[in-house]
Formats: structure tokens, C-alpha cells, sequence
């Protein structure tokens, strides 16, 4: 795909409709450009999301833990890496 566009007075350039939709690019879309040899290479990266992400997990949690469940959850972790840690040291 190749576009072909003027640079405007402030050093702005336009980027072609189907370069934006190929890519995905959208307003407020960070553009990051590099000096490669004789050209610039360009590269689009999203803005941080504002969504929420609550509930995202949900479908890979079986059950809710109680505070009295997540405290024993979080020990035997906890005992679990303590104890790896020891296994590689001299006694």
C-alpha cells in the first residue's frame, strides 16, 4: 500500500484513510518516528485505555474466596517460595 501526500506548512502529513483503517489507527494515537538510513520509519501505538477492567478474570475464577480463604491462599504462596528459595542454599 503506498500513499502519496504533501508535506503541509507545519511539517504535518496526511495519513491515508486506508493506511488508518489497515493499521487501525485512531485520534490520539501515539506516532513514534525513527531516521532509518535515507527515510523515516513510523510507528502507531494506542493510548492508555480507560476502561475498566473489572470482571475481566471472571470466567478463570470457579469460586470467590472468603478474607479467611484468601489469607490461607496467600500463606501457603508465601511458604511455597520461602521454601524454593531454601532449597539452593548451603545448610
Amino acid at each position: 500500500m503506498t500513499s502519496t501526500y504533501k508535506v503541509g506548512e507545519k511539517g504535518q502529513v496526511v495519513i491515508g484513510k486506508g493506511i488508518r483503517a489497515h493499521f487501525g489507527i485512531e485520534p490520539g494515537w501515539i506516532a513514534i518516528q525513527r531516521v532509518v538510513d535515507d527515510h523515516v520509519e513510523m510507528r502507531f501505538v494506542p493510548p492508555e485505555h480507560n476502561r475498566s477492567l473489572k470482571g475481566r478474570l471472571a470466567s478463570y475464577v470457579k469460586s470467590p474466596l472468603s478474607a479467611d480463604e484468601l489469607r490461607e491462599a496467600t500463606e501457603e504462596a508465601w511458604q511455597a517460595v520461602a521454601g524454593e528459595g531454601r532449597r539452593g542454599e548451603a545448610p
